[in-house]
């Protein structure tokens, strides 16, 4: 049987302290979104039972939902075998995991050599983040 590490998730792999979350519904196992956790990201997720994230856009941790009300629950955390990368299984309250007001961010399809949309909206964008 594998060992534990002592460090877990391990943020000393990467240069930024950043590693890999991926938000997977907890119920369907559909992949909601990719985002980045930092130590004090990870933290707030463990305190919270909500996900959070770092915004590499932003600079500053991201609470899910804080803007537009639509936050992740977590259901179970898994941490991969090296202790840098992270799944999130979620229940995504409001149902929109994507800013463009998709339930998923993972809507281009490739196939055949080309693109596709796969989904269309739920929400106008404007109107889940009153813009």
């Amino acid at each position: 049987m594998a060992k534990v590490p002592d460090t877990m998730p391990d943020f000393s792999k990467s240069e930024d302290g950043l590693i890999p979350a991926v938000a997977q519904d907890a119920i369907t196992g559909e992949i909601l979104m990719l985002a980045y956790v930092n130590k004090a990201a990870w933290e707030e997720t463990l305190r919270s039972k909500r996900a959070c994230y770092w915004s590499r856009s932003r600079s500053k941790l991201w609470k899910k939902g804080e803007e537009s009300g639509n936050w992740q629950e977590i259901k179970e955390i898994l941490v991969d075998c090296d202790g840098d990368s992270i799944i999130y299984k979620i229940e995504q309250v409001g149902g929109i995991a994507c800013h463009t007001g998709r339930k998923s961010c993972f809507f281009y399809k490739y196939e055949n050599d080309n693109f596709s949309i796969n989904s269309d909206p739920i929400i106008d964008p404007a109107q889940l983040y009153k813009k």
